[in-house]
C-alpha cells in the first residue's frame, strides 16, 4: 500500500524497482512490453525477468496493445489485477464492520468473500493498514464520539455505538483524548497546553493534551492562533507553557527550518474512524513524494470515497506531523491547503518533490502571452 499512495510510478527508474520486486501495489500504474517476445505484462506478473533494455512501459493496456505487443497469458494484464479485486473485497467487508449490526467475526467474513481466515486477515490488513478488528473497533469509536458531539447522554451514545457495557467503553474511549464525559461537555476538565515558535514558514503553535499533540497549526500571528487555539476547545483550560512542550516544539521548529522527516511525536488527533483511516495513510507518503485524492481512497479500501477523502483531508489540524501538504490533484495541481497554498509549495520544495504548475495558471500565461504585442 505504500508504494500506491506515491506518484513514483511515472518514474523510469522506479517502474523497473517495482517490476523487478514484482510489486502488485503498482499494478494499473502502468505495464511493461518486452521487445524480444512481443508481450506485455503488469508489474507484478511471476515470468522470468526481462533485460532492461528489452523492456518498454506504457501507461495502459491499450497502449501496449496499439504498439502491436499481445497480452501475456501469466498474469492476464487486459483483466482486472488481483490486488483490485481484494480492494473490492476489503470495501464490502469494511461496510459490514463500519454499521452498527452486530459485528461479524472473523470466520464469517472471510467465508463470506470466499477466502481464509488467516488470508482475509492478511488481505484486509495490506490494504487498510488495520486489523479487521482494529477497524471494527475504531468505527465503533467513532460513532460513539459522533453521539457524544451531538449532545447523547454518555450510556445512550455508548449502547447507539454498539457496546454493550459501559465498562468496555470507557476502556477504548482512551482514543477520544479525552474521558465520554469530557468530550460531552466540550473539554471541561481537560487541560490544553500550547506554545508558539517562529520558522521559516510563519508562526508554528504547538498544542497538547496529556496523550500528545492534538493541534499543529502554521500562521502569521501567534495571537491569531492561540485565539483559534480557544475557540477550538471552548471548555477547556487552555495554557501557555512553552517549557512543557519544549521537547516536542523544537524537533517540530528543526522540521520545519530543515526539511527533514517529520519527527515521531505522539499523537492525540480527533476524528472519525473514516478521518483516522485518511490521516494514517497520510503519514505513510514519504518526504518527496506526493499523492493524489483518488490515489489516498484507493489505498485505504473506498476508491469511490474521493469527496470523502478530501474533507477529511482538510479537516486535518495537525500540520507536518499528519503530512496534508503532501496530497495534491489527480492533474498534478497543488489544490488547497488549510494553512496557505504558498506554504503547501514551500514544504513540498524543501523536500524535493516533483511540482506540476496549475492548469488555470497556465492557461491563464499562455493567454497573457498571446496578448502581448
Amino acid at each position: 500500500m505504500h508504494d500506491m499512495l506515491v506518484s513514483a510510478m511515472q518514474d523510469t527508474d522506479a517502474r523497473w524497482k517495482a517490476l523487478l520486486a514484482r510489486d502488485d501495489t503498482a499494478d494499473g500504474h502502468f505495464f511493461y512490453a518486452v521487445r524480444t517476445t512481443g508481450i506485455f505484462c503488469r508489474p507484478s506478473c511471476a515470468s522470468r525477468r526481462p533485460r532492461r533494455e528489452n523492456v518498454r512501459f506504457f501507461e495502459s493496456a491499450s497502449a501496449a496493445q496499439a504498439a502491436g505487443f499481445r497480452p501475456c497469458k501469466r498474469c492476464e494484464p487486459t483483466t482486472p489485477s488481483p490486488l483490485a479485486r481484494y480492494v473490492a473485497v476489503v470495501e464490502r467487508a469494511s461496510e459490514r464492520l463500519g454499521g452498527d449490526e452486530p459485528r461479524p467475526t472473523l470466520g464469517a467474513l472471510a467465508r463470506e468473500v470466499g477466502m481464509s481466515p488467516y488470508h482475509f486477515h492478511r488481505v484486509f490488513k495490506r490494504i487498510t493498514g488495520a486489523t479487521p478488528g482494529e477497524y471494527a473497533r475504531s468505527a465503533r469509536l467513532g460513532r460513539f464520539a459522533a453521539g457524544l458531539d451531538a449532545g447523547r447522554p454518555v450510556t445512550e451514545a455508548l449502547y447507539a455505538a454498539g457496546w454493550g457495557s459501559s465498562s468496555r467503553a470507557y476502556e477504548a474511549s482512551g482514543a477520544l483524548g479525552m474521558t465520554p464525559g469530557a468530550r460531552r461537555r466540550g473539554g471541561r476538565g481537560e487541560i490544553v497546553r500550547f506554545a508558539t515558535a517562529s520558522t521559516p514558514l510563519g508562526w508554528v503553535l504547538i498544542a497538547a493534551t496529556a496523550r500528545g499533540i492534538c493541534s499543529a497549526e502554521l500562521g502569521d500571528d501567534p495571537a491569531a492562533l492561540a485565539a483559534d487555539l480557544r475557540r477550538r476547545f471552548p471548555a477547556a483550560e487552555v495554557r501557555e507553557d512553552p517549557g512543557a512542550l519544549r521537547d516536542w516544539t523544537e524537533p517540530m521548529v528543526r522540521c520545519l527550518v530543515a526539511a527533514g522527516p517529520a519527527p515521531e511525536l505522539p499523537l492525540d488527533v480527533r476524528g472519525t474512524a473514516f478521518q483516522a483511516r485518511v490521516w494514517r495513510a497520510l503519514r505513510r507518503i514519504p518526504p518527496g513524494r506526493t499523492a493524489s485524492y483518488a490515489e489516498i481512497a484507493r489505498a485505504i479500501g473506498r476508491p469511490d470515497a474521493v469527496r470523502a477523502v478530501s474533507r477529511a483531508v482538510a479537516g486535518n489540524r495537525v500540520a507536518v506531523l499528519v503530512p496534508c501538504h503532501r496530497v495534491v490533484r489527480s492533474d498534478g495541481a497543488l489544490g488547497g491547503y488549510r494553512w496557505g497554498v504558498a506554504r503547501k509549495r514551500a514544504l513540498l520544495e524543501r523536500e524535493g518533490a516533483e511540482l506540476v504548475a496549475s492548469p488555470t495558471r497556465s492557461r491563464r500565461r499562455r493567454a497573457a502571452a498571446r496578448r502581448r504585442p
